[in-house]
């Protein structure tokens, strides 16, 4: 099962690409590295951890 790659922070809407900085939570749950910051990588949905999104390779 792969990951879904949201392609918008769901803060703040700011785009987001496959490759670019995004952090999760384990619902993936996506967020912008700025808002990741502003919430102290806490999950405002679900409460859980945000991590580092991992990047796939351009294809």
């Amino acid at each position: 099962m792969a990951l879904e790659m949201r392609e918008i922070c769901e803060r703040c809407e700011v785009s987001l690409t496959a490759d670019g900085p995004a952090s999760i939570c384990s619902y993936e749950c996506t967020f912008c590295a700025d808002c990741t910051e502003a919430m102290a990588a806490d999950c405002p949905n679900c409460g859980g951890e945000l991590v580092v999104r991992p990047r796939r390779k351009a294809a």
